[in-house]
């Protein structure tokens, strides 16, 4: 069955860095999109960022452009989310998500803080 697994959250400082990773299985990685996501306290659901099947292309939410990167291994059945400068609001549960037949897959996210 298709799973989705981030990991990589944490406690860190203002202006500190974090990479998350999202491991996935059962489904064909490398021809799919894929996503993340955040949700803060009290708050929706918000889009953060998507790249391509191959990786060539990315696209930013506003509050994160410039200091987040999104990246995958296809080897590796692997997506990144490098990110530098971070700020209070950054404060979320994180989750990747994939979109495989119409249907909408998410992991189990992974909570990132950060407070000085």
């Amino acid at each position: 069955q298709v799973q989705l697994v981030e990991s990589g959250g944490g406690l860190v400082q203002p202006g500190g860095s974090l990479r998350l990773s999202c491991l996935v299985s059962g489904f064909t990685f490398s021809i799919y999109g894929m996503k993340w996501y955040r949700q803060a306290p009290g708050k929706e659901r918000e889009w953060v960022a998507v790249i391509s099947s191959s990786g060539a292309s990315s696209k930013y939410s506003e509050s994160v452009k410039g200091r987040f990167t999104i990246s995958r291994d296809n080897a590796k059945n692997t997506m990144y989310l490098q990110m530098n400068s971070l700020k209070p609001e950054d404060t979320a549960v994180y989750y990747c998500n994939a979109q495989v037949r119409s249907i909408a897959y998410w992991g189990q996210g992974t909570q990132v803080t950060v407070s000085s």
